[in-house]
């Protein structure tokens, strides 16, 4: 039987999204590694390995190659893109270095350590935690990106990159990788500045504020996708709710949690979704990637004068 192409486009997308409600937007067929990207013409995604688009007809670049990978955990979770990776990398070595940290401390005064592998405050506030009075001095901006890559005990960090290794392999592979570094930045940081304005004396570190940042920009993404990108719309937005909800008994930084995913959510609905069609677009972006690759490395700079300095 010989479906219209579009309909027949539409049972594809379907199966798709689908697809990429139970494992992402990287599915596996036959062990081979494929993916989405997004027609620049008619915004649909599309396969990875397209070179047409089914809706529009209209002719695609060739993606770059991806390695395949069976992902981590056997399999329950996604193997990291490189970025991902690196911003991964980064978050458990803060930890483990600010635990060994508190371990020193805790032996030197000859006092307990917080509990399940949980790292001292004043620690934390000499690796660049969100501290008030420290920022709003105006020589210690560097906190509202440092504070992004810090954590309190075992279970913070341990959520919190369980969801970056599930949520950044899916922003990235859509948005690229250029998009994906400046999208997380400006999300983490605009989280962090809304928790300096609700709290102007408090201390808050977490990545979390980020990587709801990557939840926002699915969610303002999905607003270009009908009916589908509705459902699946609907779904992060319970998740999010759900992880309000759970922030409230544990008193995490919500401010953050907020910030971020509504600062994403402008971000994933402005920011088109795939390649940048031209090669002025492309350069943009890798600029603006660049820029946020150092403006992380000068924090980490300014955060390492700053312990020295103590």
């Amino acid at each position: 039987m010989n479906l219209p192409p579009r309909f027949r486009f539409k049972l594809e997308r379907l199966r798709r999204d689908l697809e990429q409600w139970w494992m992402g937007i990287r599915y596996r067929a036959g062990g081979k590694e494929a993916g989405h990207r997004m027609c620049p013409s008619c915004r649909a995604l599309v396969g990875r390995d397209d070179s047409t688009c089914p809706l529009c007809g209209a002719r695609l670049k060739s993606a770059a190659p991806r390695s395949v990978s069976p992902g981590l955990l056997g399999g329950v979770l996604p193997m990291p893109s490189t970025a991902t990776s690196a911003l991964a990398a980064i978050n458990i070595g803060l930890y483990a270095l600010t635990l060994y940290l508190s371990f020193q401390a805790a032996q030197a005064e000859m006092t307990g350590t917080p509990g399940f592998g949980g790292v001292r405050v004043d620690v934390l506030v000499d690796f660049g935690a969100k501290w008030g009075p420290g920022i709003l001095r105006g020589d210690e901006w560097w906190r509202l990106v440092t504070a992004t890559f810090l954590h309190g005990n075992l279970m913070h960090i341990g959520f919190n990159m369980w969801v970056l290794l599930d949520m950044g392999p899916q922003v990235e592979e859509l948005f690229q990788t250029p998009k994906f570094l400046v999208m997380y930045l400006v999300a983490g940081v605009n989280g962090f500045l809304l928790s300096l304005f609700w709290s102007p004396g408090g201390i808050s570190v977490g990545a979390s504020g980020a990587i709801l940042g990557l939840v926002g920009v699915l969610i303002g993404a999905s607003f270009h996708h009908g009916r589908t990108g509705a459902a699946y719309r609907a779904s992060l937005f319970r998740w999010f709710i759900y992880i309000l909800i759970f922030g409230l008994f544990l008193r995490v930084d919500n401010a953050a949690h907020i910030g971020g995913v509504a600062t994403g959510a402008l971000l994933g609905y402005l920011i088109p979704e795939g390649e940048p069609e031209t090669p002025s677009e492309e350069k943009l972006w890798n600029f603006l990637a660049v820029i946020s690759v150092l403006i992380m490395a000068a924090s980490f700079v300014f955060m390492a004068l700053n312990y020295t300095s103590r």
